[in-house]
């Protein structure tokens, strides 16, 4: 079962449910999906994908969902959230293929930001990227992150070295750039049309 936590126009975030740990354990055995993740050469079966799960249900990680259909699309949250500094790190994946390429990740990218910097009072967001995800690399732009600079030669696929770049996202920029969406998730909500 999937509860609207923040509602978007074409998903919404939901916390864990750790009974999609067959699904997840599924994307994370795709290769096509892991060259992007830290988990590339990590083996991953059901049990140990709920175990992941149990943990990762009790802390600012949510589950993307297609608002039409409720299908299980990725995930998404933070790590490393430092209430003192008001600093975190944020990851996403869309595991199911059948979302990329189709505004998913940047949308349930801004609920979840708009989320850290409303209800957890952060101000400075982090995320990377690998050199050879241009896919992702667009998303994180849209959503209004900025270049911080590269790590170079640090990350290793197949035989091939690739940098890892370092992006950010200050509360100011991220409003700046995103007021149009937010202000169309929240009239969607207002108008009861979702809950958020």
């Amino acid at each position: 079962m999937y509860f609207r936590k923040m509602s978007g126009n074409k998903c919404y975030l939901s916390p864990i449910n750790v009974n999609d740990a067959e699904k997840f354990a599924e994307w994370l055995n795709d290769l096509e999906v892991t060259v992007n993740l830290t988990l590339y050469n990590n083996v991953i079966n059901t049990e140990n994908e709920k175990a992941l799960l149990e943990n990762l249900s009790k802390e600012h990680h949510y589950s993307i969902i297609d608002q039409e259909t409720n299908a299980l699309l990725g995930s998404c949250g933070f790590v490393d959230i430092d209430h003192l500094n008001q600093t975190a790190e944020v990851g996403i994946c869309i595991g199911n293929k059948q979302y990329w390429n189709r505004g998913y990740g940047t949308e349930a990218l801004i609920l979840l930001l708009d989320y850290g910097f409303k209800a957890l009072n952060l101000h400075n967001v982090l995320i990377r990227v690998y050199a050879f995800n241009e896919r992702a690399a667009k998303c994180y732009e849209k959503a209004g992150f900025k270049l911080m600079g590269k790590r170079r030669d640090t990350l290793r696929r197949g035989k091939k070295k690739y940098d890892v770049t370092y992006l950010d996202i200050l509360y100011d920029e991220f409003y700046e750039t995103n007021a149009a969406r937010i202000e169309s998730f929240n009239r969607a909500v207002m108008q009861g049309e979702r809950t958020m």
